[in-house]
């Protein structure tokens, strides 16, 4: 891996984000540029350096790919917008079902998300606006992670060796890339940006699909979205670097109403860590969990068994998937 990494210590957010804007509006020149965002912290602060270097030039889009959590499309449409910056919303949830129809295996599932992301749906919108770059949040932990084995990120391209331009159509840019995650905050911190939004909990870029232990179908993104909102509401106060729900995939023997119910299994995992390049499970009260238990059995529809992640990282990850 040959891209060298900017530590915290040596960040100027100021001057990188001088540094970022030149080159972008160096590369793109008088052409126009498409921007994924999806309203991580990541895609987030791409857009408004993006945004910066090229106003006007600048094509955002948010794909709706079915795997988000509750109500994020609107919420961060209508973010960008009161920061003023454009973002066309655009429904593709049927392309990336239909992807993922069949599929368990999590590298499977990542390929299907990858395919249906860069070649179909972004594909269609370069070839449409005529953009000849697509410009992503990638950083540099993604890399890690992807070039050592141990997780293949779904944004992950050119590292891999994969020739954007002759697969895809366009050039992508990743100007986050040389940072890790602390670091990306300070910078969207000095792009003015909302604290909300620069220091929201990281989020997967299969979204819900990474919380799903076996098929992603639309019943059971659904199901694990529910129990999504009952963690972010339990722990949104807390410190911790990032929480979630993850459905797992076998059926799990319950009693409800004095009656045997073969229901489903939620697991909740809540981390500390720095970089995300280590973590430990988060010491919650156990209040917390009994309430966080209590709610998803009674709100998630078919929840009979709901578990606390103890393991770190290593030997576990973040994600399960």
């Amino acid at each position: 891996m040959t891209i060298r990494e900017i530590l915290l210590d040596d960040l100027n957010p100021q001057a990188f984000i001088d540094d970022q804007c030149r080159r972008i509006a160096d590369q793109v020149g008088t052409s126009r540029a498409v921007n994924a965002l999806s309203g991580g912290v990541d895609s987030s602060v791409t857009t408004m350096l993006a945004h910066r270097a090229l106003g006007a030039r600048l094509l955002t889009y948010f794909i709706d790919n079915g795997l988000m959590r509750q109500g994020e499309p609107q919420a961060v449409v209508a973010a960008m917008k009161r920061l003023g910056v454009p973002v066309e919303l655009v429904d593709a949830r049927r392309e990336f079902f239909a992807a993922l129809q069949g599929k368990t295996d999590p590298e499977d599932k990542r390929q299907a998300i990858t395919d249906t992301f860069y070649r179909t749906v972004f594909g269609r919108l370069v070839r449409e606006s005529g953009a000849p770059f697509l410009l992503q949040g990638t950083i540099y932990t993604d890399v890690e992670e992807t070039v050592a084995g141990i997780k293949r990120q779904h944004n992950i391209l050119a590292q891999l060796g994969i020739d954007t331009q002759a697969a895809f159509g366009y050039q992508v840019i990743e100007p986050l890339i040389q940072l890790r995650k602390t670091g990306v905050r300070m910078v969207g911190k000095a792009l003015g940006m909302p604290e909300q939004m620069y220091h929201r909990p990281p989020f997967p870029g299969p979204a819900l699909a990474a919380r799903v232990i076996g098929e992603a179908t639309p019943e059971r993104i659904a199901l694990v979205r529910k129990a999504t909102v009952v963690v972010e509401e339990a722990l949104a106060g807390s410190a911790a670097f990032q929480y979630m729900a993850i459905l797992h995939a076998d059926r799990v023997t319950g009693v409800r109403d004095g009656k045997r119910e073969y229901g489903f299994q939620i697991e909740i995992r809540c981390w500390d860590s720095q970089d995300a390049v280590t973590a430990s499970p988060t010491r919650l009260d156990f209040a917390v969990l009994r309430k966080m238990a209590d709610r998803m059995t009674s709100e998630v529809p078919g929840v009979v068994s709901v578990t606390y992640n103890l393991a770190t990282k290593p030997p576990s990850t973040i994600e399960a998937v």
